[in-house]
């Protein structure tokens, strides 16, 4: 019998040819936490004491903490956190992503995984570095700190939804709308515990960008983790980032027994916006009418890359952001923010009368620099929309591509153009 991708990954480092639904003990290359999650990783991994591993991460180079979801921190509470963080790190010879280094997903995929490796983190968006081939998951913080003394973990083989999509976008469509339409389509607990195999040559043609914004939403359909088959573009972004070495690729075989196959044309995909309060709750802009926002955020792990913020500058550049609209625009890692100010990116925005926020996750978990006011609606490019997400249950969140961002910002109400 074939395998599929993720069959063939986890095989590998189970040490045994294996088939959806068995339970393996799989190695782990890279487990990571944030500061959301890392200080009860922490906690839990002094609890397996000497016995395990003598107290020891078993890969201290490859057991990253990420400083990010309260960067840099809005309370003393959450300054204490940081410190078990930074003091864990320092005892252990774990790697730390301090205050604006940026956003975990982002720095894994710059920094820390290669194709064909298993990634587990203690975030459910862990699943991002599946666009680069891996098998990345997210787990909860006591497993994490299991994988970080082991270098192991036990899981049961995910089947697998293949999402074939052909043709071309019609213009301006993007990564994004796929997802709110596919999301839309299955809903958001239609792949509960399934692997996303994305292929066609739709997802071929596909910048490392886009591919990205894909993974790691897959998880907003329920599903385990996204993957794609690494190729020439994820060699020419591990070159990019000095890893081309690390470059291998696993195909799924052609008789691989899939659970669901779904087709989609990228013709058919509209411009695709999520509304209060769920990620399946999706309509095309054209549905909408006119609905006035109060905020535009740009960034988060899903749409903060620097191909994103292009797509915003172009349609900003000499123009300014609605009156009655706050802009906020947070690029996902410190590359990226340094990209931006490069190509005079920063300077436009400021320009627009944009806020810029230093590399992190605040508004989008609802932390800090970004609450929203009672009421009141906001239009952004992050992966969640759930009541209360942006720090108030009495504001709407709209879920959108760069593109409708953008047009939104000028024109004080969701739209494409």
């Amino acid at each position: 019998m074939g395998q599929t991708l993720v069959e063939k990954i986890i095989s590998e480092h189970s040490g045994k040819n294996v088939h959806a639904g068995e339970l393996v003990i799989s190695k782990v290359d890279v487990a990571a936490v944030q500061d959301g999650t890392g200080p009860l990783t922490v906690q839990e991994f002094k609890k397996l004491g000497l016995g395990v591993n003598g107290g020891k991460l078993k890969n201290p180079t490859r057991s990253i903490l990420f400083i990010d979801h309260a960067s840099p921190s809005p309370r003393k509470e959450l300054s204490n956190t940081h410190l078990v963080l930074r003091e864990f790190a320092k005892e252990y010879g774990a790697v730390l992503s301090d205050t604006g280094a940026g956003v975990c997903h982002q720095r894994l995929i710059e920094s820390f995984v290669n194709p064909c490796e298993v990634l587990v983190g203690a975030d459910s968006h862990t699943c991002t570095s599946g666009a680069l081939g891996a098998f990345a998951t997210g787990m909860g913080s006591t497993d994490i700190a299991v994988a970080m003394a082991l270098g192991k973990t036990w899981l049961k083989v995910p089947s697998t939804f293949k999402i074939v999509v052909n043709g071309k976008f019609r213009k301006d469509v993007c990564a994004k709308d796929l997802m709110l339409y596919l999301i839309g389509m299955i809903g958001a607990d239609g792949a509960t515990y399934k692997a996303l195999e994305f292929a066609g040559d739709t997802i071929e043609n596909m910048e490392m960008s886009e591919r990205f914004t894909l993974a790691n939403m897959a998880v907003e359909a329920g599903a385990k983790c996204g993957l794609f088959v690494a190729d020439e573009k994820t060699r020419a972004f591990l070159k990019e980032h000095g890893r081309e070495d690390k470059f291998r690729q696993i195909l799924p075989d052609s008789d691989a027994e899939y659970e669901r196959v779904i087709k989609i044309n990228a013709e058919d995909v509209p411009f695709t916006v999520s509304c209060p309060h769920t990620v399946d709750n999706t309509k095309a802009v054209c549905e909408l009418g006119q609905i006035k926002v109060n905020q535009v955020y740009v960034g988060t792990c899903t749409n903060g890359r620097i191909e994103d913020l292009r797509i915003v500058a172009e349609i900003l550049k000499n123009k300014t952001v609605h009156k009655d609209v706050r802009m906020l625009i947070c690029p996902a890692s410190k590359e990226i923010y340094l990209k931006a100010l490069e190509e005079g990116l920063i300077d436009i925005f400021v320009k627009a009368n944009a806020s810029i926020l230093p590399p992190g996750c605040g508004p989008c978990v609802g932390v800090h620099a970004g609450i929203l006011g009672d009421g009141e609606v906001c239009l952004t490019t992050q992966n969640r929309n759930f009541q209360g997400r942006m720090g108030n249950t009495k504001g709407f969140i709209y879920l959108a591509s760069p593109y409708i961002a953008a047009h939104t910002a000028l024109n004080g109400y969701i739209s494409s153009e």
